[in-house]
C-alpha cells in the first residue's frame, strides 16, 4: 500500500528542481494572505530551504510535500504538516493549488492521502485546520473529509485593511 500515491496525484518530498515552482508559489502575493508571508523570497533562501527540506518531520516539526499530477509529473501544488506534536499525537495541515490546476479535485485527493498517511505512519491523533470564514473552497473541502468546526477566531487576520474571522476545524482519528 502506498499511501502517497492515489488515481491522479502523488505527494512527494521536496526535490532541487522544485525551486522555480517555489519561487512562483512563494512570490504570489495573492497566496501571502493564507502563508502569513509579508515579503518575498530569495531564489538563494528558497534553495537553502531545499536543502534542508530532508530534515525528519520529528526534528523539523513540519514536513512540505509537492502534489504532483501523476501523469505529467508536473507539480501543481504544496500540502504542508506544521506544529507537528508527536507528545500530543497532532499537527495542523496546510494546502494550495497553483490556480491553473484549481477546480479539478486534486485538492480533495490529496488531503485524503495526507490523512490516510498521518493516521497509518504517524500515528497522529488529530489534525486541524484554520481557515479564513471567507474561503468557501477550503471550508467545503475539509468538510467533506470529515473535519469539524470548533470555533471561530474574530477578526485573527488583516487583510487590506479588513478583519477576517478564521475558522478552526479539527479531525479527530477514532
Amino acid at each position: 500500500m502506498n499511501t502517497l500515491k492515489g488515481t491522479h496525484i502523488n505527494l512527494r518530498a521536496l526535490e532541487p528542481y522544485d525551486l522555480e515552482f517555489l519561487f512562483q508559489i512563494e512570490n504570489n502575493e495573492s497566496f501571502w494572505e493564507i502563508s502569513h508571508t509579508q515579503a518575498p523570497f530569495s531564489k538563494f533562501i528558497l534553495k537553502q530551504y531545499l536543502e534542508n527540506a530532508h530534515l525528519d518531520i520529528y526534528e523539523a516539526k513540519q514536513l512540505r510535500l509537492v502534489i504532483e499530477n501523476n501523469t505529467s509529473l508536473n507539480a501543481i501544488g504544496m500540502i504542508d504538516l506544521f506544529d507537528f506534536n508527536p507528545q500530543h499525537k497532532r499537527a495542523g495541515i496546510g494546502i494550495l493549488i497553483h490556480p491553473d490546476y484549481q477546480q479539478n479535485g486534486f485538492a480533495s485527493e490529496a488531503l485524503q492521502l495526507l490523512i490516510n498517511y498521518c493516521f497509518i505512519h504517524l500515528q497522529i491523533h488529530q489534525l486541524y485546520a484554520n481557515i479564513t470564514a471567507d474561503n468557501k473552497n477550503s471550508i467545503r473541502l475539509f468538510t467533506k473529509h470529515n473535519f469539524k468546526e470548533i470555533g471561530v477566531k474574530k477578526d485573527w487576520i488583516l487583510s487590506n485593511n479588513i478583519y477576517k474571522d478564521e475558522i478552526l476545524f479539527q479531525l479527530i482519528n477514532e
